[in-house]
């Protein structure tokens, strides 16, 4: 709303005009004037700017926005950064930097980057459309699909979406970094990279905690396409991309390594085990070398990311994410029953901490104070970014950048993320409070 002064004037207006037209001689023109009086105060009220309809969320400041991405883009070091956030106030992009080092080009919603475990959030609904079909139950165990799994009698495809297998996570193994760093053209299978994964005993028991793991992913994507017997691309065009109308995103073809145009390229610092195991980080010597101009990042774009597949293979851009994290969260993607399943099965990362984030098919959960929001993260050499959407307040949040950690270790996406949640919500997420009915 504008105001209560004058938003209590035009309902005043609109009473006086209703109270006194028996009175006028001319009864038309006075409902008439009584109507558009009406319509006038209702579009003030519902005008860019007013946060009625989002309780949680402040009045919402481009400039300040503006001035949050640029500070944290410097102090990251970040080349490049893209916000899109909509909210019932409208919608603001924010942009910061260039898409290829050396030269002008500002992001844009519409540029292309890799999303990487932001595909999880696609593999996962994929597998949630089968179990609506009838073709799979996720409490099935995975052998039933797919032989020489360790544990695999004993490994629920229930357990795999939510990342308490306790199978090893091939992208741990040092030789996918190494790889990476003088192979990144490499062609990998789905059999490749389970072949990594088998080769180590499994981390635990299944179902005994939750750990993050590419690993589960890998087997997930390979079940599509048993399932649905066409190569795993097809079965999310057909079923996600195509429905949606998501005419930027795709999942490549294991023998590409480009991105369409227009795209931004993907830097890094240092070998390409700082983005899958965060290590080692960076010297002193380094991080000085950095900050004074003197080293620049590596361009990490043209890595194939046949090693991530259903894992973290897609490639989109801020706006396709934007309309398909709200669908998503929506129930657009799934029915009812199986959208109430999905919701159902976020649990606790740390069980000591039952308030604490969640984790559960593909989606993640945060709460805080009275708010909660639906999110996934994606990190890859070269790309960070972060796909949200909280329903309560019907705001959707995409941020990309294109470097994926910072010299300090903080993964630059996430970070920008955490910044503009505390710029948005009236209630930060920076700030301790309670949980709701506490």
């Amino acid at each position: 709303m504008v105001g209560a002064g004058s938003g209590t004037t035009a309902v005043q207006s609109v009473v006086y005009c209703v109270a006194s037209k028996k009175k006028e001689t001319n009864m038309n023109a006075e409902i008439t004037l009584c109507w558009l009086t009406l319509v006038l105060f209702i579009a003030a009220c519902s005008r860019p700017g007013d946060p009625a309809g989002s309780p949680g969320l402040k009045r919402i400041d481009q400039a300040s926005l503006q001035t949050t991405v640029d500070t944290t883009a410097k102090e990251l070091l970040v080349p490049g950064a893209l916000v899109l956030l909509r909210t019932p106030q409208g919608e603001v992009t924010l942009s910061y930097g260039t898409t290829l080092l050396g030269r002008t080009g500002p992001p844009r919603a519409n540029t292309h980057f890799r999303i990487a475990s932001n595909t999880k959030t696609m593999t996962a609904a994929v597998i949630m459309q089968l179990v609506q079909e009838n073709k799979l139950s996720v409490d099935d165990p995975i052998s039933k699909y797919i032989a020489g799994v360790p544990n695999g009698d004993n490994i629920t495809i229930a357990e795999l979406l939510e990342m308490r297998s306790g199978l090893y996570n091939y992208t741990d193994d040092p030789l996918m970094s190494s790889t990476m760093d003088t192979d990144p053209a490499k062609v990998w299978t789905p059999a490749d990279v389970l072949a990594i994964a088998f080769a180590h005993p499994p981390n635990f028991r299944p179902d005994e905690k939750y750990e993050y793991n590419n690993t589960n992913y890998a087997l997930l994507g390979l079940l599509v396409e048993k399932i649905d017997g066409k190569p795993l691309a097809q079965v999310m065009h057909d079923r996600l991309f195509g429905p949606l109308n998501l005419k930027d995103t795709l999942l490549p073809a294991s023998t590409v390594n480009t991105i369409p145009e227009p795209f931004s390229h993907g830097y890094l610092y240092g070998s390409s085990s700082v983005a899958l195991v965060g290590e080692p980080p960076y010297s002193a010597e380094v991080q000085n070398a950095a900050r004074a101009g003197t080293l620049l990042p590596t361009d990490y774009t043209g890595i194939n990311h046949s090693f991530a597949a259903a894992a973290g293979g897609v490639i989109s851009t801020a706006t396709d994410l934007a309309i398909w994290t709200r669908a998503l969260v929506g129930g657009k993607v799934l029915d009812s029953k199986c959208q109430r399943r999905w919701l159902d099965s976020l649990k606790p990362e740390d069980p000591a901490k039952p308030d604490g984030q969640k984790y559960g098919y593909g989606i993640a959960q945060l709460s805080w104070g009275p708010n909660t929001i639906y999110f996934h993260g994606g990190e890859t050499p070269g790309y960070n970014s972060k796909i949200s959407y909280d329903p309560a307040n019907d705001m959707t949040l995409i941020i990309w950048t294109n470097l994926t950690i910072s010299l300090d270790g903080q993964q630059t996406a996430n970070t920008l993320w955490v910044k503009m949640l505390d710029g948005i919500y009236k209630v930060s997420p920076l700030s301790p409070s309670p949980s709701p009915g506490k």
